[in-house]
């Protein structure tokens, strides 16, 4: 599995809308709504690289979304217990 942290900007207003679109993608885990300069924090999980590289390629494209940044996360540093994603939130 492949998880992925993506911070999202989005046309003023259109919120609600995207906020929608993406909770209903598959490969996506939670969204989180922020305030700052992004205006959420996504959480994406898929199979491989490939398809991780399709589900961004799908957000980025979404209409009213202006920006899409993304942090691979390819690491547990070594630890012995793996600690599962809701675990971020």
């Amino acid at each position: 599995m492949v998880i992925g942290i993506t911070m999202v900007k989005v046309m003023p207003g259109q919120e609600r809308s995207i906020y929608c679109s993406l909770k209903g993608k598959d490969g996506i885990l939670d969204v989180y709504h922020i305030f700052g300069e992004y205006d959420f924090f996504v959480v994406l999980q898929e199979e491989s690289l490939i398809k991780l590289k399709e589900l961004l390629e799908d957000i980025q494209e979404t209409h009213n979304v202006i920006l899409a940044r993304t942090i691979l996360v390819v690491s547990n540093n070594g630890c012995q217990e793996q600690v599962p994603v809701k675990a971020l939130a």
